[in-house]
C-alpha cells in the first residue's frame, strides 16, 4: 500500500511493521484474519484460507483455467448460480459460498483499514493495479470487488504502466518534448505473471508503445518445479506420496520458496530439512542453483520470447533503449535476470524497489487524479492489449458487417464516433479481433442494441452517430449514441446553416478520432474517414458534406437545421456483475465487519479484565498488604 502524503509518497507498514500485506484470506468459526495472520493460519486452517485468487477474477467456473487451479488449489471452488467461480469455507461454524468480488473485497476492506490507521483519516478514493493482460470481464470483476470494499476507483492502472509512471515522473534529466524520446523497457515478472512493456519518455510526458505477456510464468511456476523434484525423490527415498497430503503439500511449498530465495544469493548446496514432514517421518534433501538452473530450464526458455515480440511491435531496435528496469519477486533469480542481459546485450537496471514500485506508480496517479493534491504535469498514454472489433447485421445480402475500431496497441483512453445509416433498431456485437492472443476462452465483450432508431421524415435512412471509447480502466463501451435530423424552418435567409458532421462533433469536444461507416443498400463497401475532431471543430464553414461526399451550396440548405437526440441503449456486457448482486455482497461484507468489530471488543473486554485482575493482585501483595486481613490472605493463597 502506497499514499500521498507529506509532499511525497510513502508505502506504509501494516500492524505487523511489513510493508507488504500478504493477500490471504482465513475464515474462522468466530471472525476472518486478513494479511500476515491469516498466512500463519495457512497450514492449520487449510481449507477456510484463501490466497491465490487474483486471477479467478471474471471466469466462467467451466474455464479451463479454473479447472486447472482447481487442482492446485487447498480450497474448493463451486459454480455460482450465475455462472461464475465461488469459493467454498465454512464461516461462522456454518458453510458459506463466497464470489471472487467478495474474497478481493475482503482484502481491498482490509488494506483501507491499514491506510485509515496510517493516515489517521478516512479513505475512499484510490488506483488499483492490475495485470495489463486482464480482458474487459476481469477488470470489471475488479471493479465490483472496489464497490463491496467500499472505495472509489478513480483508475484500474496496468501494473507495468504504474511502474513506468514511478519510474519516470521524479526524472529531472528527460528530453524536451519536441526531442526524440527516451525509450525504456520494463519488465516485471511476479508471482504468477510476466509482463514488458516499452515506454517513451519525455518531460511531463509518457506513452507506452507495446506491452507483451505471459499470463502463466512466474515465480510460482519456478516453485512448482522445485516441489514436483522433492515429491518424486521422496516417494523414491522415503515412500512417501506428498500430494496426496494437502497440509505436507503446502509446507514442501513453503520449504521450497525459502530455498529459491536462498539460491539466488548462494551458489553452494543449500539443505532442505523438514521434521515430522509425513507420518512423523523427517526428511531432507539439498540442491544448488546449478541443478536448479537445469530443472528450470524449460520455463527459462520462456523469458525471451515476450521480449522479442514487445521490441518488434514498439518497432524498436536494441540500440534505441536507453535502458531496461526490472521490478517483482521472481526478477532476483540469477537465470531470469541473465535471459534478460542476454537478450538486449546491456547491463539491467534496479534502481526501482521490485516490491513497492507498481504501488508507488499507483499512488503517484492517485495523487495527479485527485483534486486534494497539486502534483507538477504529466501525461499518461497507456495502450489497448487486444483489437477490438464491431459487428453489426446488416441489410445486405451479405448478413454482416465488421470493422476494427481499435488496434493493438492503440492510444487509451480514447474515444471514436461511427456513423451509421438505419431506418431501425439495430444490435452492435463487440469483441476481441484475434483470440489467440487473448489469454481467456471467450473474445465476446458485449452486445449493444441502439433503440428508438427510425427513418427520417422523408424515409431516407437515419444518421445515428454511436460514440465507442476505451475508458481510464481500459474496459470497452458504447458511450452515448444520437440520431442526427434535419428540420426545416424559416430561417433568415442571412443565417449560416452548420454542416450535419460538424454539428454532432461539436456536441463531443472531447473525442479525439472520427469514424465513419456508410452503409448504402445495394453497396456493402464501408467508407472510413478519421480526423482529429478539435482540428474539425475550429473550421466550421458554410460548406459542408452530406454522407456520399457531395458539396452542399450554403444558401441551398440555409433553411435546413441539424438536431441532434440522443438514442436509449441497451447494453448486455459478458459477465458483468448484476448491481443488486454488488449490493447484496456490499450487505454480506457490512455484516462481517460488524462481526469483526464484535469479536475485537469481546477479546479487547477479555484482555482488559485479564490485566485488571493481574494488576490488582499485585497490589494485594504490595501497596494494600497492609490492608488485607489473614483470612482475606489465606484465601489468596488456595
Amino acid at each position: 500500500i502506497a499514499v500521498a502524503r507529506r509532499g511525497g509518497i510513502e508505502t506504509i507498514a501494516n500492524e505487523y511493521s511489513d510493508r507488504c500485506t500478504p493477500a490471504c484470506i482465513s475464515l474462522g468459526s468466530k471472525a476472518r484474519t486478513i494479511g500476515n495472520a491469516a498466512k500463519s493460519q495457512i497450514i492449520t486452517n487449510i481449507k477456510n484460507t484463501l490466497h491465490g485468487f487474483k486471477k479467478l477474477h471474471g471466469r466462467a467456473f467451466n474455464d479451463p483455467f479454473i479447472k486447472s487451479e482447481k487442482e492446485k488449489l487447498p480450497y474448493e471452488l463451486q459454480k455460482l448460480p450465475n455462472g461464475s467461480v465461488g469459493v467454498k469455507v465454512r464461516y461462522l461454524d456454518e458453510d458459506r459460498l463466497f464470489a471472487i468480488e467478495q474474497v478481493t473485497g475482503m482484502l481491498l476492506v482490509k488494506l483501507k483499514e491499514t491506510s485509515e490507521s496510517a493516515l489517521k483519516k478516512p479513505v475512499a478514493d484510490c488506483v488499483i493495479s492490475i495485470p495489463s493482460f486482464f480482458t474487459d470481464a476481469e477488470r470489471r470483476s475488479v471493479i465490483a470487488a472496489v464497490q463491496v470494499a467500499g472505495l472509489n476507483c478513480l483508475r484500474l492502472m496496468n501494473e507495468t504502466t504504474a511502474v513506468a509512471l514511478a519510474y519516470g515522473i521524479y526524472k529531472q534529466d528527460l528530453p524536451a518534448p519536441e526531442e526524440k524520446p527516451r525509450n525504456v523497457v520494463f519488465v516485471d515478472m511476479g508471482h504468477s505473471a510476466y509482463q514488458i512493456s516499452v515506454c517513451a519518455f519525455n518531460k511531463g510526458k509518457l506513452k507506452v508503445l507495446a506491452t507483451t505477456f505471459d499470463p502463466f510464468l512466474g515465480g510460482r511456476n519456478f516453485d512448482d518445479a522445485l516441489v514436483d523434484y522433492f515429491c518424486e525423490e521422496f516417494r523414491i527415498k522415503y515412500k512417501l506420496n506428498v500430494k496426496d497430503n494437502g497440509r505436507a503439500l503446502l509446507r514442501l511449498y513453503q520449504e521450497c520458496e525459502k530455498l529459491k530465495k536462498l539460491m539466488s544469493a548462494n551458489t553452494s548446496d543449500l539443505p532442505v530439512n523438514i521434521e515430522c514432514f509425513m507420518n512423523d517421518v523427517d526428511v531432507s534433501s539439498k540442491m544448488n542453483r546449478t541443478q536448479f538452473d537445469q530443472l528450470c530450464a524449460s520455463l527459462l526458455a520462456r523469458v525471451e520470447p515476450p521480449l522479442r515480440a514487445v521490441m518488434e511491435q514498439a518497432k524498436l531496435q536494441r540500440e534505441d533503449i536507453y535502458s531496461v528496469e526490472i521490478v517483482g519477486g521472481a526478477t532476483r533469480i540469477p537465470a531470469v535476470k541473465e535471459q534478460i542481459c542476454n537478450f538486449f546485450c546491456k547491463e539491467i537496471s534496479t534502481t526501482l524497489n521490485a516490491d513497492e514500485a507498481v504501488a508507488r506508480g499507483c499512488a503517484l496517479q492517485c495523487a495527479i487524479l485527485s483534486p486534494a493534491f497539486k502534483v507538477r504535469e504529466f501525461s499518461i498514454t497507456d495502450v489497448v492489449p487486444y483489437s477490438i472489433t464491431l459487428r453489426w447485421q446488416s441489410s445486405f445480402e451479405e448478413g454482416t458487417g465488421e470493422c476494427e475500431v481499435f488496434s493493438k496497441t492503440h492510444a487509451s483512453p480514447f474515444s471514436k464516433v461511427i456513423t451509421f445509416h438505419k431506418k431501425e433498431p439495430f444490435e452492435l456485437e463487440a469483441f476481441y479481433t484475434h483470440p489467440h492472443d487473448v489469454p481467456y476462452p471467450d473474445t465476446r465483450i458485449g452486445h449493444f442494441v441502439i433503440q428508438n432508431v427510425g427513418p427520417q421524415n422523408d424515409g431516407d435512412n437515419s444518421k445515428v452517430k454511436v460514440k465507442v471509447r476505451v475508458n481510464i480502466h481500459g474496459i470497452f463501451s458504447v458511450a452515448n449514441a444520437s440520431v442526427v435530423e434535419k428540420q426545416n424552418s424559416d430561417s433568415e435567409p442571412n443565417d449560416i446553416p452548420m454542416d450535419t458532421e460538424l454539428s454532432c462533433r461539436n456536441q463531443s469536444k472531447d473525442e479525439l478520432a472520427k469514424i465513419q461507416i456508410d452503409q448504402d443498400d445495394g453497396n456493402q463497401k464501408n467508407q472510413i474517414e478519421q480526423s482529429q475532431t478539435d482540428e474539425e471543430t475550429d473550421h466550421i464553414g458554410t460548406e459542408g458534406k452530406t454522407a456520399s461526399g457531395d458539396k452542399i451550396d450554403a444558401n441551398q440548405s440555409s433553411k435546413t437545421k441539424i438536431k441532434c437526440i440522443d438514442l436509449p441503449i441497451h447494453v448486455n456486457l459478458y459477465r458483468q456483475v448484476d448491481q443488486d448482486l454488488i449490493n447484496c455482497y456490499i450487505e454480506n461484507e457490512g455484516k462481517m465487519i460488524m462481526q469483526d468489530i464484535l469479536e475485537k471488543e469481546k477479546n479487547d473486554a477479555k484482555n482488559a479484565v485479564e490485566e485488571y485482575v493481574y494488576d490488582l493482585r499485585d497490589k494485594l501483595c504490595g501497596a494494600y498488604e497492609k490492608f488485607i486481613t489473614e483470612d482475606v490472605r489465606i484465601l489468596m493463597k488456595l
